[in-house]
């Protein structure tokens, strides 16, 4: 474990990219919102320590908060869980899933759900662990379910219409994923659980008893790589397609409808994140900028414009308050803050060795005058790093 000393980053830290051909008429919104800082206050960050990976060939592929413990995944099916108050990489529990790499890890209540590389969903119980030795406070995962469940599988085998084709001399039936499910997302009342997948589908499950309510072929024309869902039901996915839909069931129905459709990035979508009320889509893509997307009426998209200063292909994103985090192939991680429709980079995070994949954000603490944020990052250069973030109040 290392300990990394402060540094100061400056408010006007942004840089606008050229834009490639299809987002020349998306303006940029990193430029005139610093105007609104006083000169006198200064962000700053602080590396608060790296935990290195167990080894040289695996990396951190996701990664959660769920209140006091860190969850992490590996991209060779471990899956770890720390205490935030003592990150040590000696002291955390470990459970191996699967084949491959852990993908997406979503949790609710006492479950954690977790996506995988080997086309399926893990269900993980949560209980505390408490080891008096070491004096300290564990978690443990029992493993509950994989999805499909062996149930849904065969009530849905027996009926010939539940088959579909999958691959030119091969058939399954609607609840199998058929390549790596690539991303999670759970709805607010927590009762619906929203996967995605290389197989360009979307699937909805009951989290009460992992049934598979429903299933999206064709959602998408190439690999679906993120899904985010708003507190009013709207379901929001990217592709490799370049393209944003966005879905909803509407009252009396039983089936998710296609709402909208985006086609403003340039190249393939990785990640995508929603503003704290669900108002504001952030997407990022290949094309190495986020767009910001505002929900208008009937649920449809208008962009008002892009962040841009990263230099390569924009993998994640983690939205906490007002604040964006990114995360690139660059190796660098931006925090911008938002306030309406003007955006600034309040800082470029700059330590990791190798590209960043995967990101969450939290509230440290607030005061008057500054607030603090801590934020968790996974790179390909098989490093977690924990950052605390300090920025001044508005």
């Amino acid at each position: 474990m290392e300990h990394n000393t402060s540094h100061r980053f400056n408010d006007h830290n942004s840089r606008s990219l050229s834009s490639q051909r299809s987002l020349a008429s998306i303006p940029s919104l990193n430029s005139s919102f610093s105007n609104l800082l006083n000169p006198s206050q200064t962000s700053s960050y602080n590396c608060l320590t790296t935990l290195k990976g167990q080894s040289s060939s695996s990396y951190t592929s996701s990664l959660t908060l769920t209140g006091k413990f860190l969850y992490t995944g590996s991209s060779d099916r471990e899956i770890r869980s720390f205490n935030r108050a003592q990150l040590d990489p000696q002291q955390h529990s470990l459970v191996l899933a699967g084949k491959g790499a852990v993908k997406s890890i979503v949790f609710h209540s006492d479950k954690l759900f977790t996506a995988h590389q080997d086309h399926k969903i893990r269900v993980w119980k949560i209980t505390d662990n408490n080891n008096e030795q070491k004096q300290s406070k564990q978690q443990k995962q029992t493993l509950l379910a994989t999805l499909p469940t062996f149930n849904d599988r065969v009530s849905k085998m027996l009926i010939p219409k539940n088959h579909v084709q999958v691959r030119r001399h091969k058939k399954c039936t609607w609840v199998h994923h058929v390549d790596t499910v690539s991303a999670m997302a759970i709805s607010k009342d927590g009762t619906l659980l929203y996967s995605v997948s290389w197989d360009r589908t979307i699937k909805i499950w009951r989290t009460r008893d992992f049934t598979c309510l429903e299933s999206v072929s064709n959602a998408h024309d190439d690999a679906v790589n993120a899904v985010a869902v708003s507190d009013d039901g709207h379901v929001y996915t990217g592709s490799a397609d370049k393209r944003i839909k966005v879905w909803k069931k509407k009252e009396g129905e039983k089936k998710h409808s296609l709402l909208d459709t985006l086609e403003k990035h340039n190249s393939g979508i990785n990640a995508l994140a929603l503003s704290s009320d669900g108002s504001v889509l952030y997407s990022g893509a290949c094309d190495r900028s986020i767009l910001v997307s505002e929900k208008g009426e009937n649920g449809e998209l208008v962009v008002v414009g892009a962040l841009r200063g990263h230099t390569r292909s924009i993998l994640c994103l983690a939205v906490v308050e007002n604040l964006i985090c990114s995360g690139s192939e660059d190796k660098t991680i931006r925090i911008w803050r938002g306030e309406g429709n003007e955006y600034c980079c309040l800082g470029v995070l700059e330590g990791h060795r190798g590209p960043v994949k995967s990101l969450s954000a939290v509230v440290d603490r607030c005061d008057s005058s500054e607030a603090s944020y801590l934020v968790y990052s996974g790179s390909l250069d098989c490093d977690i790093k924990v950052w605390q973030i300090f920025v001044p109040v508005l």
